[in-house]
């Protein structure tokens, strides 16, 4: 599973990152997590507010941080 976390370093984009770092590791889930921070690359997710949640090239959240479960039930439902 590829998780790409879009933000420009703002407090919110690093609150995601870490919830969903924590997520993972404490799920056994098998993902690589990068950050974006470059505008154009996510502009070309057509996201224009941040942070913006990733899950296999496919945005899932946008200019929110979700909670916990919500994060855990986004990444159990993938295939």
């Amino acid at each position: 599973m590829e998780i790409k976390i879009l933000g420009t370093g703002c407090p919110n984009c690093k609150t995601l990152e870490k919830i969903v770092r924590k997520v993972v590791a404490e799920n056994n889930i098998d993902a690589k997590i990068t950050m974006v921070q470059d505008i154009m690359a996510i502009m070309s997710y057509q996201v224009m507010t941040t942070p913006a949640l990733v899950i296999n090239e496919k945005v899932m959240v946008k200019g929110r941080v979700p909670k916990r479960d919500e994060i855990l039930n986004l990444l159990t439902a993938q295939p």
